[in-house]
């Protein structure tokens, strides 16, 4: 087999991992997620699910504005279910992340600005390999100002943005199960594993990218 075939057949490989894979960490002896931080006077939240739950937190901890990312299940009619449950797609959740941000740094239209570009919104319960309602894209709003403001960002932001239709879900926040503790700061955690090098990272330089004026210092960015 000659280089060039190589280099092929293992990218080929990397891309068949899934969030669904139930990857563990590398380090496990690694469990911090956030960094102690000054708690700004006030704070918002947003619950966002765009696919693999792990891509939308690495991407969420760089904006400028945004206070900390915890990785989460909503959406669904079973209490507290497990990474396992939720991964059989029966449960109704949606891997998500609830973003807390600092509404007087980033407004919660410019949160939406970054969900829209950073995924695919048009592709029904799949983004990429990760496929089955718990990838769905979907906005869970906590308050009619959020409900609002979604369903005009989706028309007159998102829909410039894509030349698909957009299938987003809009929908009121119900409950959040906050994932096990391997499942937060994962690509911070975990940068070489294979999922991380071969999804996540495109993701993140194409937002770093597009959004350089948004950035954190990266000494700001939870690790």
């Amino acid at each position: 087999m000659n280089l060039l075939k190589f280099v092929v057949l293992l990218s080929l490989t990397l891309f068949t991992f899934s969030c669904s894979k139930d990857i563990k960490p590398e380090n496990t002896l690694n469990t911090k997620t956030q960094k102690d931080t000054i708690m700004p006077e006030k704070l918002d939240t947003a619950v966002f699910g765009a696919g693999c739950f792990w891509c939308v937190e690495a991407i969420f901890q760089r904006l400028k504005g945004v206070y900390s990312v915890e990785s989460g299940y909503a959406g669904g009619n079973v209490p507290n279910p497990s990474y396992e449950l939720v991964c059989t797609g029966t449960t109704g959740h949606a891997e998500v992340a609830r973003i807390t941000y600092d509404p007087a740094v980033i407004s919660f239209e410019e949160i939406l600005e970054v969900f829209w570009t950073t995924h695919d919104p048009t592709t029904l319960n799949r983004q990429g390999a990760d496929v089955g309602t718990q990838y769905r894209s979907v906005i869970f709003y906590q308050n009619e100002e959020q409900k609002k403001s979604s369903e005009r960002s989706k028309i007159e932001v998102a829909s410039k943005l894509w030349d698909d239709p957009v299938v987003t879900e809009i929908s009121p926040l119900t409950n959040f199960y906050k994932a096990e503790d391997y499942h937060q700061n994962y690509y911070n955690n975990n940068p070489n594993q294979g999922y991380c090098l071969a999804v996540i990272n495109p993701k993140v330089t194409k937002f770093k990218k597009k959004f350089a004026n948004r950035l954190k210092e990266e000494k700001a960015i939870e690790n």
